[in-house]
């Protein structure tokens, strides 16, 4: 895999872009993971929304979007703190370190726009080790969400 990394506001996604974002987002979280839920929350084309993505150069079809996350500015989805979610690599991609390579650059980006902000996640509880990589912690006690065990998880600006 040849990855080029796209930093993306909701306006400037083009079509098909956008088609294959929420095409992998439905195909890992809702068809893989068994987990209905509404994938449309309406935080994708608030301001202060961005979508983070790898593309596999090397593929020419439909399905070249390997990785995926939203980046979120404080006050989408938590008061005073940006967050990530839907974090989420093809199939195909797994293995390959490809999910730690964006996770890594995520958090450059989390700390190049707010330096002095707290991130805070809704991480998949058998996830922890993943994020524990780039310093997150867990904060609070296990819940369910969407009938899957998560844990808050926060990464302080390094």
């Amino acid at each position: 895999m040849a990855i080029e990394w796209y930093l993306k506001p909701f306006d400037e996604l083009t079509n098909n872009e956008l088609y294959q974002i929420i095409r992998l987002r439905i195909d890992i979280f809702v068809v893989e993971q068994d987990c209905p839920y509404s994938d449309l929350d309406g935080k994708d084309y608030q301001p202060g929304a961005m979508h983070f993505f790898g593309v596999d150069t090397i593929r020419n079809d439909n399905e070249n979007i390997v990785a995926y996350m939203r980046i979120l500015s404080p006050g989408i989805s938590y008061p005073d703190m940006p967050s990530l979610g839907r974090v989420v690599t093809s199939a195909s991609a797994r293995g390959t370190g490809l999910g730690h390579q964006m996770l890594e650059k995520a958090v450059a980006i989390l700390d190049s726009h707010w330096p002095d902000k707290t991130c805070h996640i809704s991480a998949q509880s058998h996830l922890q080790g993943y994020y524990r990589q780039q310093n997150f912690i867990a904060v609070g006690s296990e819940y369910l969400e969407d009938n899957i065990p998560h844990i808050g998880m926060e990464r302080k600006p390094q």
